[in-house]
């Protein structure tokens, strides 16, 4: 029974030193983005508020969606929610307006935050320009595709549009681009197209899209492990969900949906538990 007891507090004690040897890992790298990133701007961040922020990133925003289609309004309503407006450590520090994650392919530098897990990889970007731009080249999916239909000039449709897709997993949050789109008149920004316009842009958009098809795992598939203890997928095509599991990282693990996966499982909660058993093929 001593020797058991000895035996699990070895193990305990090597997976602590572990886990503080990933964390101090992280840490170090963050600080060298931090002291990057402070050096680059003299200490001196800008401070937005929503305002000044729609001032900065509009034109960004207008380029995109001319060049793809994607409303302006949009581009802005999710910058300002996912990055406090241009506030956040994420945007701040690593230029990512988006919360954009780390890709196999992705050869820039990285910074680590908790997010769906403890120290999950996000994209490093030089400036917050070319995190607008990748955010355009994240949508340019087959997932997305079906979006690129719709007129520029419709962001109620896109914003439902991102929320079917699996854009995010909160309900509400159609109703929370929408409310941001219509509180700072952000539909000024977005333009309408011709038809001529607009089937030209499709044809360009829907070609990148097919070249992608091939390469979207490595290109858009985030680098995070599944959690430790991950049990994997049973002949059955079920998965016992884990500590750290959410609903958005099983379903990316698995390629699906937020709302494919609760359609297989008839679930109408976002809502999971331990030892859960869910369908996933």
């Amino acid at each position: 029974m001593r020797s058991y007891l000895q035996l699990s507090v070895l193990a305990f004690a090597f997976l602590f030193l572990c886990s503080c040897g990933a964390s101090r890992k992280y840490s170090s790298n963050n600080k060298q983005i931090e002291k990057a990133a402070n050096k680059a701007n003299n200490n001196s961040y800008k401070s937005y508020n929503t305002l000044s922020y729609i001032d900065e990133f509009k034109a960004v925003a207008i380029e995109e969606m001319n060049a793809y289609g994607i409303p302006a309004s949009i581009t802005l309503a999710q910058g300002i929610l996912e990055s406090g407006s241009g506030n956040s450590d994420l945007a701040k520090y690593a230029n990512n307006h988006f919360g954009i994650k780390c890709t196999s392919d992705w050869k820039g530098k990285n910074y680590f935050r908790d997010d769906d897990q403890k120290n999950d990889c996000f994209r490093v970007y030089k400036d917050a320009r070319e995190s607008f731009k990748d955010h355009s080249e994240f949508l340019k999916r087959k997932r997305y595709s079906f979006l690129f239909q719709l007129d520029k000039n419709d962001y109620k449709s896109w914003a439902q549009g991102l929320k079917t897709a699996g854009y995010a997993t909160n309900p509400r949050y159609p109703d929370l681009l929408i409310n941001t789109i219509e509180k700072y008149q952000l539909y000024q920004y977005d333009q309408s197209e011709s038809e001529k316009q607009k089937i030209a842009r499709e044809d360009r958009v829907f070609t990148e899209i097919n070249q992608n098809i091939p390469q979207e795992k490595k290109k858009f598939t985030p680098v995070d492990t599944p959690p430790a203890g991950a049990k994997p997928i049973l002949a059955d095509g079920t998965y016992t969900v884990v500590k750290g599991d959410t609903l958005y990282n099983i379903a990316k693990r698995f390629n699906l949906t937020v709302d494919e996966l609760k359609m297989l499982n008839e679930m109408t909660a976002d809502s999971i538990r331990l030892g859960q058993i869910l369908k996933v093929k």
